[in-house]
């Protein structure tokens, strides 16, 4: 007869302990940092202030005084929340300003705050299409993409990154199989930094009759002649179904939107779960980002600045002998480790000379594709970002190991 010990299962804690033990070991392991008094493109950090080369922060916009003030007028007569789910009692008329100006950002007929990008396509895609459908999904889309194609329980189908032609072969084999198709992609890669030819998208998607899903997070502030995006550059604005943006990257705020179809977004208000089932952003964020959105509307030096920043320190890195993909002027720069431990080496020895820079291992990128993320702001000087490309070429020659 066995011993009743041995039908005992370990403990939440003895679990916990021997995964992150594992993590650890493969370099996998992450954990917090205290980053304060965000301003021109740098932060503090254990007292020290270093250069940030590791937000989202591209317009320099998240530490404005004429946010924070903005916000500010909005905390003293509003308060501090929304108080309930926008459906119930927490709509208030700055939200519906704001959706307004969002719509018209992106040359559509409506626009839906949500909480965060995260928020947006866990509940719009789901929304949208279901068992009997089909989605087609870039193979470096997001991981709330991602999750929100296989939370639709729509069969998942994904083709070779920013391939149209292998994308065209799935739509082919699939014509008149499924009730509805949906192509999700991203307009610029948050990872890699490059974008989604979407101007052979919409005909493509057209042709199929499928709908078009673009998340252009990354591209919103910054792309495009008047920043309104990927979906400008390629010059697609009013064409693509769903329009996805977050307002925490370029605009420095918090919370996300969809924008479509007045019927869209009478839809999604009806269906999306994470809009309907939380509650409404702060009236106070959304006066901030209504400021920001007139700042990077009438400061276009911002977008100017960060796209010869980006081309600046590109051509430094790539003089240094190494090989950087994207376009040239594109402001979100991976340099490609492989190895995730020595990834986190180098970035820690870029942190002791003074520059802040993003270590990216699986499970936000494949294995063997660790990387440095880094992100040009409209407040890094070129002389920073000399220096930068400088002590990088440096670190990289050395290992990542000096102490």
């Amino acid at each position: 007869m066995p011993d009743d010990t041995s039908l005992i299962s370990p403990s939440l804690e003895e679990v916990l302990g021997d995964e992150l033990t594992q993590l650890a070991e493969a370099g996998l392991r992450r954990t917090l940092k205290s980053v304060r008094q965000r301003r021109a493109g740098t932060v503090l950090i254990d007292g020290e202030r270093i250069a940030d080369f590791a937000s989202n922060d591209y317009l320099g916009l998240a530490a404005d005084p004429r946010l924070a003030r903005a916000a500010a007028a909005v905390l003293e007569s509003e308060g501090t929340g929304a108080g309930a789910a926008r459906l119930i009692s927490g709509n208030h008329p700055i939200h519906e300003a704001l959706e307004k100006e969002l719509a018209a950002f992106k040359h559509c007929a409506r626009a839906l705050m949500f909480g965060s990008g995260y928020m947006v396509n866990v509940g719009v895609i789901p929304a949208l299409v279901g068992e009997q459908d089909v989605v087609y999904s870039d193979a470096l889309n997001h991981a709330s993409l991602i999750d929100g194609c296989r939370l639709s329980k729509a069969t998942l189908r994904v083709f070779a990154h920013a391939d149209l032609g292998a994308l065209e072969a799935q739509l082919q084999a699939d014509a008149g199989q499924f009730r509805r198709s949906l192509i999700v992609v991203e307009g610029v890669f948050s990872m890699d930094g490059d974008m989604f030819p979407l101007a052979g998208l919409v005909p493509l998607a057209k042709r199929y009759g499928a709908w078009t899903y673009v998340d252009d997070a990354h591209g919103t502030g910054v792309m495009g002649e008047r920043g309104r995006g990927a979906i400008e550059h390629h010059d697609v604005l009013g064409k693509v179904d769903v329009v996805v943006g977050t307002l925490g990257k370029a605009l420095g705020t918090m919370g996300a939107y969809v924008a479509g179809s007045a019927r869209l977004i009478e839809f999604l208000l009806n269906r999306a779960r994470s809009f309907v089932f939380t509650t409404g952003t702060p009236p106070a964020m959304a006066a901030a980002t209504l400021e920001a959105m007139r700042i990077a509307d009438t400061e276009s030096w911002r977008r100017t600045t960060v796209r010869e920043r980006a081309a600046r320190l590109r051509l430094r890195l790539q003089q240094g002998g190494l090989n950087i993909p994207g376009q040239p002027d594109g402001h979100i720069i991976p340099v490609h480790i492989g190895d995730p431990v020595r990834t986190m080496q180098i970035a820690g020895d870029m942190r002791r000379r003074g520059f802040l820079l993003g270590g990216v291992r699986p499970p936000t990128v494949p294995a063997g594709t660790s990387r440095l993320r880094i992100s040009v702001s409209a407040m890094h000087p070129r002389e920073l970002v000399d220096a930068l490309a400088a002590n990088l070429l440096d670190a990289l020659s050395q290992g990542g190991k000096r102490t």
